[in-house]
C-alpha cells in the first residue's frame, strides 16, 4: 500500500513538474559523478551523487536558466528496474573562468559560462547488475554548428555504478580541469582533458557520442527508463524526423574541423589539433575507467567549443608534422631532429628538448638526441613577460627504417603479378603497408599480388608503417609489357583468291588449324580457299618475356565478287549507322565511291573503302532526303565496273 501511494505521488509529480514547455536553448554541456561514502547499517552502499550542468549565461535567458533548478534525475538498474526518480536542488552556481588574459588577446570575446552544481546521498542495495544514473533536459543553444536544428534537441547525461561483484565500492573518476570555452581559430590547440581516480583504475580516453535528451514540449522529463537514447549521430525524435543528428562532415570523432583535426590522446588525455573553421561544436570526451581487463565506469563530459577569431597577442607553434597524436615527427633516419618554429607575437623563445639540461634559445634549433626513445619538446615564447604561451610536443625518435619492395612475376596485362615488401626497420615490426599502382588500385596487404589490364609504365608507391610510427616511402616504375594479340580482322573474298593474314603483338606464332595455310608458325600465313565456306583460325601468340595470348580470326570465302551499299543511313551521332560506306567483296581496288545530292552536286568522294559519308555538306548537316552514289571497280581480271543506285538520308 506504502509502494503504491509512492508510485501515485511520483506520477503526480512528473505531470506537475516535468512536462513544462520551455524555450530553454541555453545548455552547453554537463557530466556525471559519484563518490562512494561508505555502508549504512543495514549494509547498504551509500553514494555522493553529483551532476554538473554548464549554462550560456550570455544569450540564455535568466528565467530558464533558473528552471534548471531543481535538476530532475532517475536511477535505474541495470536490467531496468526503477530504483528511483528524485529531483535535487541546488544552491552552488559559479562563472567559470575563460582561462585566457584579456590582456594578451587583442579582441577578446564576451564570455559568460556558469556551472551549477547539484549534489545529494543516495543509499542503495548492493546489487549484481550494478545502477544508472540519467539526467536529461532541453534544449541546447541555438547557435551550434554541427548538429542540425540543435535549438531543439536536447541532451542526456548520465553515469554507471558498477556490480558490486566486478568492482565494489567504486568511486567515479574526476576532471582535473575546466572545459575551455574559446578557443583560437588557427591556434594550436593543447588542453589537458584528463583525470584523476582515487582508486587508481587505469584511465583512457576518447571522442564519443552525445545523446539527445528532452524537447521543446517536455523540457524537464525524467527518463522513462534506464535505457539510453539513440546517440546524436543516429537518432531521429519521436516524430521520427529525419534532419536531426550530425551535418555533413561532422561525427562523434570528429566534432570540428582542423588542420590537424581535433583529437585526445587514448592514454593521456591531451586534447590536440588546430581548428580551422569558426562555430559552436558540440564534443564529447569519454573517460574510461579500467580495473581487472574491463572497463568498469565511464565519465562523460559534454561540452561545446567556441572557435573564434580571437586574434591571440603572442601563440606558441610547433607544428605536428606526424599522424600521430601531438607528435612534431617521428625521425627513422637518424637521431638529429630540426626544429620548425610557426609562433607569432614573440621576441623570445625558451626551448626545452626533453634531456635533462638540453635547452636552447634560438628561434628554430637543431638538437641530436642521445638515445631513441619518445621525447616530451617544450617551447615556451616570451618566457616571464605579461603574455606568455607555451606549446608541448613529442618527438620520436627510433633510426633506422627504410621501405622497398620487389617485384616478381611475369610484367605482363591481365596477369598477377606478386608485390612483396622487403622494408627494413631497426625497431621490429613493420605494422602497416599501404600500396597504390599507379592504375587506381590500392592494398593494405604486406603482399599483394595485382594484375594490369593494359600494358604501359606504372608508378607503384609503398608506404610501410613501423609499429614506433616510422614512416617511409618509395616509389618505383613497373613496365608492363603493351602485350595485346592480334590475328587480323574479319575478311570476305572470293573463292580461289588467296589472303595474307596479317597477325602481331608478339615474336612466336602459331596458328590451328592449319586447314588452307601454307606455313602455321608465322604471323602472315598465306590462305587458299578453292570452295566457297566459313574459316575460322586461332593464332597462340607468345613475347620474348613469356607473355601469351591467343585472337580469332575468320575467313568467309563465297562464290562471286560483290558490292554493298546500303539503302538509308542515319547519323545522328548514336553510334548506329552514322556512316555511309561501301561494303566491296573480290575487286581488285575502288576506284571511286561518289555521292551526289538531287541537284547534282558532289557531296562526297574516297577510293579508301575504310571510310564513309558522314551525312555532312562542307562541313555542315546535310538535308535529310534520297541521295544517288556511283562506284568504279576494278574487278581481279583487270576489268573495269561502274554500278549506280541511291540512299536515303534520315535522321
Amino acid at each position: 500500500m506504502i509502494m503504491r501511494k509512492l508510485y501515485i505521488a511520483i506520477l503526480a509529480f512528473i505531470f506537475c513538474f516535468g512536462t513544462q514547455e520551455t524555450n530553454a536553448t541555453h545548455l552547453v554541456g554537463g557530466e556525471f559523478l559519484y563518490r562512494f561514502l561508505g555502508e549504512d547499517l543495514a549494509g547498504n552502499n551509500r553514494y555522493e551523487v553529483t551532476l554538473y550542468i554548464y549554462q550560456d549565461c550570455l544569450t540564455g535567458l535568466p528565467d530558464v536558466i533558473a528552471e534548471d533548478n531543481p535538476a530532475y534525475i532517475g536511477i535505474f538498474s541495470r536490467t531496468g528496474q526503477v530504483l528511483l526518480f528524485d529531483s535535487i536542488s541546488s544552491n552552488n552556481a559559479i562563472p567559470v573562468p575563460p582561462n585566457f588574459s584579456n590582456e594578451c588577446v587583442n579582441n577578446p570575446p564576451a564570455t559568460c559560462l556558469r556551472r551549477t552544481r547539484f549534489v545529494k546521498t543516495y543509499v542503495v542495495p548492493k546489487s549484481t547488475s550494478g545502477y544508472r544514473i540519467i539526467y536529461s533536459r532541453c534544449c541546447r543553444n541555438e547557435s551550434i554548428t554541427n548538429i542540425n536544428r540543435p535549438g531543439e534537441v536536447g541532451a542526456t547525461y548520465y553515469c554507471d555504478i558498477p556490480p558490486v561483484n566486478i568492482a565494489s565500492n567504486n568511486n567515479s573518476a574526476v576532471f582535473k580541469n575546466y572545459p575551455p570555452q574559446i578557443i583560437c581559430i588557427n591556434n594550436p590547440l593543447a588542453y589537458d582533458h584528463s583525470a584523476t581516480d582515487v582508486d587508481g583504475d587505469s584511465l583512457s580516453y576518447e571522442l564519443c557520442d552525445a545523446y539527445p535528451g528532452g524537447s521543446r514540449a517536455n523540457s524537464k522529463p525524467y527518463p522513462s527508463s534506464g535505457i539510453l537514447p539513440s546517440p546524436i549521430s543516429v537518432f531521429a525524435d519521436i516524430r521520427n524526423n529525419p534532419s536531426y543528428g550530425y551535418r555533413p562532415g561532422y561525427t562523434a570523432q570528429r566534432p570540428m574541423g582542423g588542420s590537424p583535426l581535433i583529437q585526445i590522446d587514448s592514454k593521456t588525455g591531451l586534447l590536440t589539433g588546430t581548428p580551422n573553421l569558426m562555430g559552436r561544436y558540440v564534443v564529447s570526451v569519454c573517460c574510461h575507467e579500467w580495473r581487472g581487463g574491463i572497463i568498469i565506469n565511464t565519465v562523460r563530459r559534454e561540452f561545446q567549443f567556441v572557435v573564434t577569431n580571437c586574434s591571440k597577442a603572442v601563440v606558441a607553434d610547433i607544428p605536428q608534422l606526424s599522424n600521430e597524436n601531438n607528435t612534431y615527427i617521428v625521425e627513422c633516419k637518424d637521431k638529429t631532429v630540426e626544429f620548425i618554429n610557426k609562433s607569432i607575437g614573440g621576441f623570445a623563445y625558451a626551448w626545452d628538448f626533453g634531456v635533462s639540461g638540453a635547452t636552447s634559445s634560438d628561434f628554430a634549433p637543431t638538437y641530436t638526441y642521445p638515445d631513441t626513445g619518445t621525447y616530451t619538446v617544450t617551447l615556451i615564447v616570451n618566457k616571464g613577460s605579461t603574455c606568455p604561451d607555451s606549446i608541448s610536443r613529442l618527438v620520436k625518435i627510433y633510426p633506422t627504417h627504410t621501405a622497398d619492395f620487389e617485384v616478381q612475376g611475369l610484367l605482363c596485362p591481365k596477369t598477377p603479378i606478386s608485390f612483396v615488401d622487403r622494408s627494413e626497420a631497426t625497431y621490429k615490426p613493420v605494422t602497416n603497408w599501404e600500396w597504390a599502382f599507379g592504375d587506381g588500385a590500392t592494398s593494405q596487404v604486406q603482399n599483394p599480388m595485382h594484375s594490369f589490364n593494359v600494358g604501359g609504365d606504372y608508378p607503384v608507391t609503398l608506404t610501410s608503417t613501423t609499429i614506433k610510427g616510422c614512416r617511409d616511402v618509395i616509389t618505383k616504375n613497373v613496365k608492363v609489357e603493351a602485350f595485346v594479340p592480334f590475328a587480323g580482322n574479319d575478311t570476305i573474298i572470293v573463292k580461289g583468291e588467296r589472303i595474307n593474314f596479317k597477325a602481331s603483338g608478339g615474336t612466336i606464332y602459331k596458328w590451328t588449324p592449319a586447314n588452307n595455310l601454307n606455313v602455321t608458325n608465322i604471323p602472315n600465313p598465306i590462305g587458299f580457299y578453292p570452295d566457297t565456306g566459313m574459316f575460322r583460325y586461332n593464332v597462340h601468340i607468345s613475347t620474348p618475356i613469356g607473355c601469351e595470348g591467343d585472337d580469332s580470326i575468320r575467313v568467309w570465302v563465297v562464290n562471286q565478287s560483290s558490292l554493298f551499299v546500303p539503302s538509308a543511313f542515319s547519323p545522328n551521332g548514336d553510334g548506329l549507322n552514322d556512316y555511309l560506306k561501301l561494303l566491296s567483296v573480290g575487286y581488285a581496288k575502288v576506284n571511286f565511291f561518289r555521292i551526289y545530292n538531287r541537284f547534282g552536286q558532289a557531296v562526297f568522294e574516297t577510293n579508301d573503302i575504310s571510310k564513309g559519308w558522314d551525312g555532312r555538306q562542307n562541313g555542315k548537316t546535310a538535308d535529310i532526303g534520297t541521295y544517288f552514289w556511283v562506284i568504279s571497280v576494278t574487278d581481279r581480271f583487270g576489268a573495269e565496273e561502274m554500278i549506280k543506285g541511291d540512299v536515303t538520308l534520315v535522321r
